[in-house]
């Protein structure tokens, strides 16, 4: 990205399911302003659903600020934040989307950092609608570090964000209904809930790394909002 142009690359198709994943390696030195991301979303418009990963850039030498958020026909502002442990420009580090009809879930390498549970019975909106799968870097400094008070500092253009091993195993159609088969193995029992290895490490990372969510912000949220986690 410079002060011109951003970049991103995405799926052909839409999947109504499926455990996507991607290796990426993200702008070092002074990167505040820049968001690198990788989600999936819909084609629709106003209505449309999202699943994110965002990284929001820093200045050299602060720590990078990864945060998520999950969209359904079109209420997202369900975003946590997390400060990573370690430095994700100086590798590659693996972030996976599981998605199947029972829940939504965030991987940092083999740790769950965020779970959305199914809540619709109970009219929590649950991503629904079949999405592609994009990557993409560009300007956020309207927005992404501190507030927006952290502008980005063009001197240090071209931001330089590296993908590799993009892997899907879905199911590509335009009619989710169609991608919850037990045939798929994302869908099967295992992945209803997390296990107890995984839920310790999930509640860790609650604990030692989480700088915001949405479900305790009561300035934002005076009457408390449900939170399928």
């Amino acid at each position: 990205m410079d002060k011109s142009f951003g970049s991103g690359f995405g799926s052909k198709l839409s999947y109504g399911s499926g455990f996507f994943s991607l290796r990426t390696k993200l702008p070092d030195k002074d990167s505040a302003g820049v968001v690198t991301a990788f989600y999936l979303i819909s084609n629709s418009n106003s209505d449309h659903d999202e699943l994110d990963f965002e990284f929001l850039g820093n200045k050299e030498g602060k720590p990078y600020t990864l945060q998520t958020n999950v969209c359904a026909n079109g209420k997202g502002n369900r975003e946590q934040r997390i400060r990573l442990w370690f430095d994700p420009t100086a590798d590659f580090h693996t972030y996976k989307i599981l998605w199947n009809q029972h829940q939504v879930v965030c991987y940092v390498d083999i740790i769950p950092i965020r779970v959305f549970k199914n809540k619709r019975s109970i009219g929590v909106g649950y991503p629904s609608q079949a999405m592609k799968i994009e990557g993409s870097t560009w300007d956020g400094d309207s927005w992404a570090t501190d507030g927006g008070q952290t502008k980005i500092d063009w001197s240090k253009a071209p931001f330089k964000s590296y993908f590799q091993g993009f892997n899907i195993d879905g199911c590509p159609s335009t009619q989710p209904v169609a991608c919850y088969s037990s045939k798929y193995w994302w869908n099967s029992e295992k992945y209803w809930e997390l296990d107890s290895t995984q839920e310790r490490a999930y509640q860790g990372v609650k604990r030692n790394y989480m700088t915001y969510d949405y479900c305790s912000d009561s300035s934002r949220y005076p009457t408390p909002p449900v939170c399928p986690q």
